[in-house]
């Protein structure tokens, strides 16, 4: 499956649901789901530090283990796959990778690439971890919006999952020091319509001045 070009992206935005029931007999394959996170991670970051990372756990023996860490949500074990998102606290620490990359696209040169990393390398080590954090987590909140709208376009349905023991997840996953697990995100193919929400009108929640 590829994402649909006969919808624009306000008709994604309308479509996408949070979907807790999943056809569990549906499977994605792992290019497709290669390719809607290369285009997530075209989400804004900080700096363009990219401070996420990405645990995607397809086996079954997994899902069902994570379920009991996710408080027991269905949705965990019958979604197709579980997209863990993760923040990177110290993400600064690629910064020269990150640029490096830039100048061999031919989008900066080496003069601005060593001003960026050495701006870079001054600031961040300078900031709290809380600081750090924060950012990471915020970062980590827009790659993965946007995943839930590619994820839509390409016909699949989410449900973002803040619900579930951070200690757990990391002693079971073997997460390293400076990366922590911020949401989950079941990917699959809806086996039963999501629930209609509304939202507040923009007159109560917006103020122009």
């Amino acid at each position: 499956m590829t994402a649909s070009n006969d919808k624009n992206i306000l008709e994604v935005i309308r479509e996408r649901k949070s979907v807790r029931v999943y056809d569990p007999n549906y499977e994605i394959p792992r290019e497709e789901i290669e390719k809607m996170l290369e285009k997530a991670s075209l989400a804004p970051s900080s700096s363009n530090l990219q401070p996420w990372r990405f645990i995607v756990i397809t086996d079954q023996d997994s899902k069902k283990e994570l379920r009991a860490i996710a408080n027991n949500q269905a949705q965990v074990e019958t979604a197709s796959a579980v997209i863990a998102v993760l923040g990177v606290i110290d993400a600064y620490k690629d910064t020269e990778k990150i640029y490096r990359s830039s100048v061999e696209a031919g989008y900066m040169n080496e003069t601005n690439m060593q001003r960026m990393v050495e701006n870079t390398n001054n600031l961040y080590p300078k900031i709290s971890e809380e600081a750090r954090r924060n950012i990471a987590q915020f970062d980590a909140g827009l790659v993965s919006m946007q995943l839930m709208l590619i994820a839509k376009a390409y016909g699949y349905d989410t449900v973002p999952m803040g619900g579930f023991d951070r200690v757990k997840f990391a002693e079971k996953f073997n997460l390293p020091e400076g990366i922590y697990p911020i949401v989950l995100i079941p990917l699959g193919k809806a086996a039963a319509p999501a629930h209609n929400t509304t939202r507040l009108p923009v007159k109560d929640i917006v103020k122009f001045i």
